[in-house]
């Protein structure tokens, strides 16, 4: 946000600002960013000066000068999910060791739990329930408003990955991370982003459009498409029904083709009219 402020809007004291002045800036992001963009930026800068509104009572009377001019701009976000067939999907697990045997551990994670490269990273080793229904207990993510009821969720794994992650985690305390990068430390921000790429290349993907985070989308997809249903979808991948709708609804159009034709009405396979027995009518 600070970046896109310009010196004059800056040096501006908060009870001083101005809906024109604010419009005007606003304005000049829109002509050189795009929507989803501004969007972001100018929400930084309303939750900063209401804020400060909050800290100082002498600010409120000025908060209208910004509510109109940094209004979000509507139907500004632009969902670029990129979702990977099964296939995909695999070859990227199957390559992953290449890049280093720390790194294809968590991609396998991130590919069989569809979370989040943040949720993943918080993983300890108490978090690991080996068995004959292996799961990882999932630490709630951090997005949304307020305070989560519920700080970890069950989401099943194979049996192989849970004997993998149990010989990393061997002799570790419960409380250190499940997950470690090659040099022993924990994986941080970012640090996946690199190797990554250098799996994207390797599988001849698009480092550019294909993250780690297509194996999230492509889990909530691969789930939906096999009538897991939409609320134990959401559960899984700790986001909402509405989320899911609102987001994945147009990528699985295509593939559900086969499943809604199992529903279809056959008429050449109904029987011949001759063959069919009336029902008699019911008599007071």
């Amino acid at each position: 946000m600070r970046y896109h402020l310009t010196s004059a809007l800056a040096a501006t004291r908060v009870g001083e600002l101005t809906e024109l002045g604010l419009s005007d800036w606003h304005d000049g992001l829109a002509e050189k960013l795009a929507p989803a963009t501004v969007n972001r930026t100018a929400t930084c800068l309303k939750a900063a000066l209401n804020l400060a509104a909050r800290l100082d009572p002498r600010l409120r009377q000025n908060s209208s000068a910004w509510k109109i001019p940094l209004a979000a701009i509507p139907d500004a976000e632009e969902s670029r999910n990129v979702i990977l067939v099964d296939d995909t999907v695999c070859h990227l697990v199957i390559e992953a060791p290449a890049i280093g045997p720390a790194f294809a551990l968590l991609v396998e994670v991130a590919a069989l739990t569809g979370a989040r490269y943040s949720q993943i990273c918080r993983l300890v080793v108490g978090d690991l329930q080996t068995g004959d229904e292996p799961r990882l207990m999932m630490p709630a993510s951090r997005k949304g408003k307020g305070t989560k009821k519920v700080s970890h969720r069950p989401v099943p794994i194979s049996k192989d990955l849970a004997n993998r992650l149990s010989a990393a985690a061997a002799g570790r305390p419960s409380s250190e991370p499940l997950l470690l990068k090659g040099n022993g430390s924990r994986w941080l921000k970012s640090d996946h982003s690199r190797p990554f790429r250098r799996l994207a290349r390797r599988c001849q993907l698009d480092p550019a459009e294909v993250t780690i985070y297509a194996l999230r989308h492509s889990s909530i997809v691969r789930q939906l498409i096999r009538a897991v249903p939409t609320r134990v979808v959401a559960v899984n991948h700790d986001t909402s029904v509405v989320e899911i709708e609102s987001t994945y609804s147009r990528y699985i159009t295509d593939h559900t083709d086969a499943v809604s034709r199992a529903g279809l009405l056959d008429i050449a396979a109904a029987p011949a009219t001759g063959n069919i027995v009336p029902i008699a009518a019911r008599t007071k």
